[in-house]
Protein backbone atom coordinates (compact mmCIF):
# COMPACT_ATOMS: atom_id res chain seq x y z
CA UNK A 1 0.00 0.00 0.00
CA UNK A 2 3.00 2.39 0.49
CA UNK A 3 4.95 1.62 -2.20
CA UNK A 4 1.03 2.54 -4.62
CA UNK A 5 0.80 6.08 -2.50
CA UNK A 6 4.41 7.03 -2.93
CA UNK A 7 4.04 6.60 -6.50
CA UNK A 8 0.81 8.75 -6.78
CA UNK A 9 1.89 11.18 -4.51
CA UNK A 10 4.93 11.58 -6.54
CA UNK A 11 3.15 11.84 -9.76
CA UNK A 12 0.77 14.53 -8.65
CA UNK A 13 3.73 16.71 -7.25
CA UNK A 14 5.17 16.41 -10.65
CA UNK A 15 2.65 17.72 -12.57
CA UNK A 16 2.41 20.62 -10.55
CA UNK A 17 2.60 22.83 -13.60
CA UNK A 18 4.75 25.68 -12.05
CA UNK A 19 5.83 27.20 -15.48
CA UNK A 20 1.83 27.45 -16.64
CA UNK A 21 0.97 28.90 -13.27
CA UNK A 22 3.43 31.64 -13.40
CA UNK A 23 2.87 32.73 -16.86
CA UNK A 24 -1.15 32.61 -16.57
CA UNK A 25 -0.36 35.11 -13.60
CA UNK A 26 1.89 37.60 -14.81
CA UNK A 27 1.04 37.15 -18.84
CA UNK A 28 -2.18 35.92 -18.69
CA UNK A 29 -1.56 33.45 -21.58
CA UNK A 30 -1.13 29.79 -22.12
CA UNK A 31 2.68 28.82 -22.04
CA UNK A 32 1.95 26.10 -24.23
CA UNK A 33 0.79 28.25 -26.91
CA UNK A 34 3.84 29.96 -27.29
CA UNK A 35 7.65 29.01 -27.98
CA UNK A 36 8.30 25.56 -28.32
CA UNK A 37 5.06 24.61 -26.31
CA UNK A 38 6.96 23.49 -22.96
CA UNK A 39 6.11 24.30 -19.51
CA UNK A 40 9.90 24.67 -18.51
CA UNK A 41 11.95 27.55 -16.84
CA UNK A 42 13.81 28.02 -21.31
CA UNK A 43 10.14 28.45 -22.57
CA UNK A 44 8.98 29.91 -19.23
CA UNK A 45 11.65 32.87 -19.40
CA UNK A 46 11.24 33.71 -23.44
CA UNK A 47 8.00 34.75 -22.77
CA UNK A 48 7.25 35.86 -19.34
CA UNK A 49 11.21 37.43 -18.53
CA UNK A 50 14.42 35.74 -17.03
CA UNK A 51 13.00 35.91 -13.04
CA UNK A 52 9.78 33.90 -14.67
CA UNK A 53 12.26 31.46 -15.76
CA UNK A 54 14.33 31.60 -13.03
CA UNK A 55 11.31 30.64 -10.48
CA UNK A 56 10.32 27.86 -12.22
CA UNK A 57 13.43 26.39 -12.81
CA UNK A 58 14.11 26.57 -9.25
CA UNK A 59 10.52 25.24 -8.04
CA UNK A 60 10.55 22.25 -10.83
CA UNK A 61 13.35 21.47 -9.10
CA UNK A 62 12.24 21.57 -5.68
CA UNK A 63 9.42 19.27 -6.52
CA UNK A 64 11.72 16.58 -8.16
CA UNK A 65 13.82 16.71 -4.90
CA UNK A 66 10.50 16.61 -2.84
CA UNK A 67 9.07 13.74 -4.31
CA UNK A 68 12.23 11.53 -3.53
CA UNK A 69 12.47 12.86 -0.08
CA UNK A 70 8.74 12.10 0.66
CA UNK A 71 9.82 8.72 -1.20
CA UNK A 72 12.30 8.14 1.34
CA UNK A 73 10.27 8.83 4.44
CA UNK A 74 7.84 6.91 3.71
CA UNK A 75 9.56 4.08 2.54
CA UNK A 76 12.79 3.89 4.66
CA UNK A 77 16.63 3.20 3.43
CA UNK A 78 16.10 -0.65 2.44
CA UNK A 79 16.95 -2.68 -0.37
CA UNK A 80 13.67 -3.43 -1.72
CA UNK A 81 12.51 0.52 -0.56
CA UNK A 82 15.53 1.41 -3.01
CA UNK A 83 13.51 0.08 -5.89
CA UNK A 84 10.14 1.92 -5.04
CA UNK A 85 12.24 4.90 -4.25
CA UNK A 86 13.88 4.74 -7.65
CA UNK A 87 10.61 3.85 -9.48
CA UNK A 88 9.16 7.06 -7.74
CA UNK A 89 11.50 9.23 -10.20
CA UNK A 90 10.19 7.63 -12.76
CA UNK A 91 6.91 8.85 -11.28
CA UNK A 92 7.70 12.23 -10.85
CA UNK A 93 9.09 12.80 -14.17
CA UNK A 94 5.96 11.10 -15.93
CA UNK A 95 4.44 13.93 -13.55
CA UNK A 96 6.42 17.15 -15.06
CA UNK A 97 6.42 15.45 -18.69
CA UNK A 98 2.96 14.22 -18.63
CA UNK A 99 0.69 16.56 -15.82
CA UNK A 100 -2.78 15.27 -15.84
CA UNK A 101 -4.33 18.83 -14.98
CA UNK A 102 -2.73 20.18 -18.43
CA UNK A 103 -3.85 16.99 -20.36
CA UNK A 104 -0.89 15.61 -20.40
CA UNK A 105 1.34 18.01 -21.96
CA UNK A 106 4.04 19.53 -19.67
CA UNK A 107 7.72 20.02 -19.94
CA UNK A 108 10.70 18.10 -20.97
CA UNK A 109 11.76 17.45 -17.18
CA UNK A 110 15.14 18.39 -17.05
CA UNK A 111 14.55 20.60 -13.97
CA UNK A 112 12.61 18.60 -12.05
CA UNK A 113 15.34 15.62 -12.74
CA UNK A 114 18.11 17.96 -11.04
CA UNK A 115 16.34 18.15 -7.84
CA UNK A 116 15.88 14.43 -8.26
CA UNK A 117 19.42 13.53 -8.93
CA UNK A 118 21.11 16.56 -6.02
CA UNK A 119 18.92 14.16 -3.57
CA UNK A 120 20.77 10.78 -4.92
CA UNK A 121 23.92 12.17 -6.27
CA UNK A 122 25.18 15.50 -6.13
CA UNK A 123 28.62 14.60 -7.99
CA UNK A 124 26.99 13.54 -11.17
CA UNK A 125 24.32 16.72 -11.37
CA UNK A 126 27.51 18.77 -11.17
CA UNK A 127 28.94 16.89 -13.97
CA UNK A 128 26.25 17.10 -16.02
CA UNK A 129 25.72 21.00 -15.44
CA UNK A 130 29.37 21.43 -17.09
CA UNK A 131 28.45 19.79 -19.85
CA UNK A 132 24.62 21.31 -19.69
CA UNK A 133 26.77 24.85 -19.67
CA UNK A 134 29.96 24.02 -22.25
CA UNK A 135 26.95 22.30 -25.02
CA UNK A 136 25.09 25.63 -24.50
CA UNK A 137 28.47 27.76 -24.34
CA UNK A 138 29.65 26.26 -27.64
CA UNK A 139 26.42 25.61 -29.71
CA UNK A 140 23.68 28.19 -28.19
CA UNK A 141 21.32 25.06 -28.04
CA UNK A 142 19.67 24.19 -25.19
CA UNK A 143 18.07 21.26 -26.06
CA UNK A 144 21.14 19.61 -27.28
CA UNK A 145 23.01 20.75 -24.10
CA UNK A 146 19.56 19.74 -22.27
CA UNK A 147 19.89 16.02 -24.16
CA UNK A 148 23.51 15.77 -23.35
CA UNK A 149 23.28 16.36 -19.43
CA UNK A 150 20.60 14.36 -19.42
CA UNK A 151 22.89 11.04 -20.99
CA UNK A 152 25.66 12.26 -18.84
CA UNK A 153 23.92 11.56 -15.37
CA UNK A 154 23.64 7.29 -15.90
CA UNK A 155 27.10 7.96 -16.79
CA UNK A 156 28.39 9.62 -13.76
CA UNK A 157 26.45 7.43 -12.31
CA UNK A 158 28.25 4.81 -13.24
CA UNK A 159 31.52 6.07 -13.34
CA UNK A 160 31.18 7.20 -9.13
CA UNK A 161 29.57 4.01 -8.11
CA UNK A 162 30.72 1.04 -10.19
CA UNK A 163 34.48 2.06 -10.23
CA UNK A 164 34.88 4.44 -7.82
CA UNK A 165 32.66 3.22 -4.90
CA UNK A 166 30.74 -0.36 -4.99
CA UNK A 167 27.54 1.13 -3.14
CA UNK A 168 24.62 -1.98 -2.47
CA UNK A 169 22.08 0.88 -4.32
CA UNK A 170 24.15 1.13 -6.70
CA UNK A 171 21.16 -0.83 -8.87
CA UNK A 172 18.21 1.14 -8.11
CA UNK A 173 20.09 4.37 -8.63
CA UNK A 174 21.54 3.11 -12.29
CA UNK A 175 17.57 2.19 -13.36
CA UNK A 176 17.20 5.67 -11.96
CA UNK A 177 19.60 7.44 -13.80
CA UNK A 178 18.78 5.60 -16.81
CA UNK A 179 14.85 5.56 -16.96
CA UNK A 180 15.26 9.29 -16.37
CA UNK A 181 17.92 10.18 -19.44
CA UNK A 182 15.15 7.88 -21.77
CA UNK A 183 11.83 9.82 -20.96
CA UNK A 184 14.00 13.54 -21.30
CA UNK A 185 15.41 12.41 -24.40
CA UNK A 186 11.99 10.90 -25.25
CA UNK A 187 10.36 14.49 -24.23
CA UNK A 188 12.90 15.87 -26.58
CA UNK A 189 12.05 14.20 -29.62
CA UNK A 190 10.30 17.33 -31.51
CA UNK A 191 13.58 19.15 -30.45
CA UNK A 192 15.86 16.52 -31.70
CA UNK A 193 14.08 16.86 -35.45
CA UNK A 194 14.51 20.05 -34.91
CA UNK A 195 18.57 19.92 -34.58
CA UNK A 196 18.32 17.76 -37.08
CA UNK A 197 16.94 19.99 -39.58
CA UNK A 198 18.98 22.76 -38.36
CA UNK A 199 15.78 24.65 -37.82
CA UNK A 200 16.08 24.52 -33.57
CA UNK A 201 16.15 27.81 -31.97
CA UNK A 202 18.98 28.83 -30.54
CA UNK A 203 20.04 30.57 -26.81
CA UNK A 204 19.18 34.47 -27.24
CA UNK A 205 17.37 34.21 -30.16
CA UNK A 206 14.02 34.61 -31.45
CA UNK A 207 11.11 32.11 -29.87
CA UNK A 208 10.45 29.27 -32.20
CA UNK A 209 6.68 29.03 -32.48
CA UNK A 210 6.62 25.03 -33.12
CA UNK A 211 6.09 22.73 -30.75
Amino acid sequence: MKPALVLVLAYLLGSIPFGYLIVRLKAGVDIRETGSGGTGATNVSRRAGKLAGVLTLALDALKGAGAIWLAQWFLGSSQGAAWWVAIAVMAVLLGHIFPVWLKFRGGKGVATGVGVFLVFTPVAVGLAVIVFLSTVWATRYVSLGSLLAAVTIPLSVWLQYKLLVLDAAFGPLMFAATSAAVLIVFAHRANIRRLARGTENKFGGKADDRP
